[in-house]
């Protein structure tokens, strides 16, 4: 069987079909001012090129947007470098062309690690906030601070490894030149931790959601021995609305304490964080009927760590505490991407309602 060669229209009509069919990467791709990041990024190519010779180095935003996509869809960077090649939507978000080049999975690797050395993650995160807020997605509501564990490949080290790992010591059998291959494969940022008589072993990823619009405002990574109220201060947002108020803070009791409370109280932050019975000081029924109403509104953090568990937000294949802090940044960065998608077409679809009621009211509808 003769098989013609594609044309531009058979091109055109695929992505139309794409389109009709919901595929998300085109609000992404036009919801999202992808050239705000670009005098970010560009400090990742500043000392790229030292002569004119060889291959000229692919654009920032196209390698950002590769991680991106990279994170929403929990690919390996060979995954990312073999999908991008295979399917038609990727190519269409990245803006390539079939005769283009396509970044391979060494050059993807090579990028991230520029975003980690320079610390820009967090920079384009808070870059995005802009965007968010430009748009309208503030932070109004309460504040809702949790933690969630991000698994990573456990290791398999001796006690004594372990021990010296947990003192900050590099195993000495580790140092030798026959090891180093091995060295590299240990993770000695990472630590064991318990919570409800299960075993994790990794880092956390601590945030602080809004209530309202569940978009992430602030994050912190740590190793996941960490406990949770050590960096709820970090977390905290004190900054006051429009009225001069500042918003609620719910948590659960984990991060309860007499010194906390009387830290929130100062600042004029009204706590919504849960309490805690002790030994012979059991909770009251009424104080068991306000964590009931308190945790309500907190358990509504639990949707965004939902969301980034469908990216693969609970385990990261990395090495060491900065990196995983690139992964993590990365997910809740796109994760608020996504997010805002989604307010986008909740406020799009109210308005519609808000139409077609007045026009059933025989009201005169106003646009």
């Amino acid at each position: 069987m003769k098989h013609r060669q594609p044309g531009l229209f058979d091109v055109e009509e695929r992505a139309a079909q794409l389109t009709k069919m919901g595929d998300p990467l085109v609000g992404l791709k036009a919801r999202i001012d992808w050239e705000a990041f670009r005098p970010e990024l560009n400090r990742a190519h500043e000392k790229d090129r030292k002569s004119q010779a060889g291959a000229k180095p692919f654009d920032v935003v196209l390698m950002f947007k590769i991680l991106v996509l990279q994170q929403l869809h929990n690919l390996s960077d060979d995954g990312i470098e073999y999908q991008i090649r295979d399917r038609f939507s990727f190519m269409r978000f990245l803006g390539l062309q079939f005769e283009d080049r396509v970044p391979d999975s060494k050059t993807v690797w090579t990028f991230r690690e520029k975003l980690k050395n320079l610390n820009l993650v967090e920079v384009l995160f808070a870059r995005f906030h802009e965007q968010l807020a430009a748009q309208g997605y503030v932070a109004r509501a309460g504040q809702m601070i949790d933690a969630t564990f991000v698994e990573v490949p456990k290791q398999r080290n001796s006690r004594e490894e372990n021990a010296q790992i947990k003192e900050g010591q590099v195993p000495e059998a580790w140092d030798k030149p026959e090891a180093q291959a091995k060295r590299r494969q240990k993770d000695t940022e990472a630590r064991w931790t318990k919570k409800n008589d299960e075993k994790h072993y990794g880092y956390k990823n601590h945030v602080n959601a809004d209530e309202g619009n569940k978009l992430i405002q602030s994050y912190a990574v740590t190793h996941a021995a960490v406990h949770d109220s050590q960096v709820f201060d970090e977390l905290l947002d004190q900054a006051t609305d429009a009225e001069g108020n500042k918003r609620a803070v719910y948590a659960d009791s984990a991060y309860r304490s007499e010194a906390q409370e009387q830290r929130l109280a100062d600042v004029e932050i009204k706590s919504q964080v849960c309490e805690k019975g002790a030994r012979g000081k059991p909770l009251t029924e009424e104080q068991k009927l306000s964590n009931r109403m308190k945790s309500k509104v907190r358990a509504r953090v639990e949707h965004v760590f939902g969301a980034q568990a469908a990216m693969g937000g609970h385990a990261v294949r990395t090495i060491g505490l900065q990196r995983a802090k690139v992964k993590v940044g990365l997910m809740n960065l796109v994760y608020n991407m996504m997010r805002l998608l989604q307010l986008i077409k909740r406020d799009a679809n109210a308005i519609q309602r808000d139409l077609l009621n007045q026009h059933r009211k025989g009201a005169p509808v106003v646009t």
